[in-house]
C-alpha cells in the first residue's frame, strides 16, 4: 500500500485548528475560574474592612468551595470565626488544614499555632497547653511561650509559668525577673496557707534574690514573720522595704505602723514615717502616722491636726472627710448626716485603679483581676493619681 503523502498535509491544518480552538477553551475555562475566585476573595475582604462579619464569612466560603485547596482563604476563615466567637467553626477550619497531606511544613505550625488560639480563647487550657507545645522549634515557638506563659497563668500553676518565663529570659524576649518574683509569692502564699511556713520562707527568699526592689517578697515576708509571733523583725523588714521600694511606701506604710504597734517600736517608726511623709506626702502614710500617735496616747484633736495640715498642700477630699469627724459644727445635730453623705461620696475616691484597663477595687492587687496585667495597679488610691 503506497503512502499518500498528500491526506496527511491536508490532516496538518485541520490539527492545527483543533488544537487551537481546544487551547483557546481552556484558557476560557482557566480564566473564568481565576476570575470567580479572586471576585469572592476581594468581596470578603472588602467586608471585613467594612466590619461585615457576617458578609465576610459568607464570601470566604464561597471562594473556599470554589478552591478548597487555598490555604490562605482557610485561614482567614478561621480568624475570622476566632474573632466572633464561634470557636467550634475555627477549630474545625484549622484541623482540616492539619489533615492536609499536602501543607508545607510552615503552614503545618502556622495552623498548629492558630488552633492552640482556638482552644485558649475558648477557654480549653489543656488542649491549648498540648497544641502549644507542639509549636517548640518552630518559628511560632516564641509566641507559643508567651501564650503558654498566660496560659499557666489563668490556670494558675505557678511552677510551669515560672520555667517558661525562665525559658523567655534566657532567650532574650524581654526581662521576667518581676513576674518570676511574683511566681514564687504564689507559691508562698499557698504553701502559707497549708501551713508550711518553712516552704513559704524559701519562696519568698528566692523572690527577694531574683527582684531586691519589689516590694511584695518584704511584705510577704513580714506577713509570714508576724504569723510566727516575731513583730520586731517583722517591722525591721518593712523598715528595709521603705528603702528598697520607695514606690510602694503607700502599702508598706499601714503594715509598718501596725507591726512597729505589736512590738512596742512606735516611736521609732514615727519617726521615720514623719521624714518619709515630709518628701513624699501620701494620705496612707499619713494614716499610719495617726495610727502610731493614737497608740502612743496623743490625743484625738492631734489627729485632725494632721489633716488639717495635708489639706493646706493637698486639696483633699478623703482628708476633709477624716478631719470633719471629729470637729464640732454649728448645727450638731445634721452632722451624722453631712459624715454619712461625705463618707458616701470618698468612697470611689480611696479605690485603687489599673493602668491597663481602669478596673477598680477596694484593695490593692498585684494582678490585675480584670486584664490580668501585673504590677499595673499604683500604690497611691485614686484620687491621689
Amino acid at each position: 500500500m503506497e503512502f499518500d503523502l498528500s491526506l496527511i498535509l491536508m490532516a496538518l491544518p485541520v490539527a492545527f485548528v483543533l488544537g487551537w480552538m481546544a487551547s483557546r477553551f481552556d484558557m476560557r475555562q482557566l480564566r473564568m475560574e481565576n476570575r470567580q475566585a479572586p471576585k469572592a476573595y476581594f468581596k470578603g475582604l472588602n467586608f471585613l474592612l467594612n466590619e461585615q462579619q457576617d458578609q465576610a464569612i459568607d464570601a470566604f466560603i464561597e471562594a473556599v468551595q470554589s478552591d478548597p485547596d487555598t490555604s490562605e482563604l482557610h485561614f482567614a476563615l478561621g480568624n475570622l470565626f476566632r474573632r466572633r466567637g464561634e470557636y467550634e467553626r475555627a477549630v474545625r477550619v484549622h484541623q482540616h488544614l492539619l489533615s492536609r497531606g499536602d501543607l508545607s511544613t510552615d503552614d503545618r505550625h502556622r495552623a498548629q499555632h492558630a488552633l492552640a488560639l482556638d482552644y485558649l480563647k475558648a477557654g480549653l487550657l489543656d488542649r491549648a497547653e498540648e497544641s502549644l507545645l507542639k509549636l517548640e522549634g518552630t518559628r511560632f515557638e516564641g509566641q507559643a511561650r508567651l501564650a503558654l506563659l498566660a496560659n499557666y497563668e489563668r490556670s494558675r500553676d505557678w511552677e510551669h509559668a515560672a520555667q517558661i518565663a525562665q525559658k523567655l529570659e534566657s532567650n532574650g524576649q524581654g526581662s521576667f525577673k518581676g513576674r518570676l518574683s511574683h511566681y514564687l509569692c504564689e507559691q508562698a502564699t499557698t504553701c502559707i496557707g497549708a501551713n508550711n511556713l518553712q516552704q513559704g520562707l524559701i519562696y519568698l527568699t528566692q523572690a527577694m534574690h531574683i527582684a531586691p526592689d519589689a516590694p511584695r517578697p518584704r511584705m510577704d515576708l513580714a506577713r509570714v514573720q508576724s504569723l510566727q509571733g516575731n513583730s520586731a523583725l517583722a517591722c525591721e523588714t518593712l523598715t528595709q522595704a521603705l528603702t528598697t521600694a520607695p514606690g510602694a511606701i503607700a502599702l508598706i506604710a499601714p503594715l509598718l505602723a501596725q507591726y512597729a504597734i505589736a512590738s512596742s517600736q512606735g516611736p521609732r517608726v514615727l519617726g521615720r514615717l514623719k521624714t518619709v511623709y515630709t518628701h513624699t506626702p501620701s494620705l496612707d502614710v499619713l494614716d499610719a502616722i495617726v495610727a502610731l500617735e493614737a497608740a502612743s496616747g496623743a490625743p484625738t484633736a492631734t489627729a485632725r491636726e494632721w489633716y488639717a495640715h495635708h489639706l493646706e498642700s493637698e486639696p483633699s477630699l478623703v482628708a476633709a472627710a477624716k478631719w470633719i469627724a471629729g470637729e464640732k459644727l454649728e448645727h450638731e445635730q445634721f452632722h451624722p448626716q453631712v459624715q454619712r453623705a461625705l463618707d458616701t461620696a470618698v468612697k470611689p475616691l480611696t479605690r485603687y485603679r489599673c493602668a491597663a484597663c481602669g478596673f477598680e477595687a477596694k484593695q490593692h492587687f498585684w494582678q490585675c483581676p480584670g486584664c490580668q496585667a501585673w504590677d499595673s495597679y499604683p500604690a497611691r488610691r485614686v484620687e491621689e493619681l
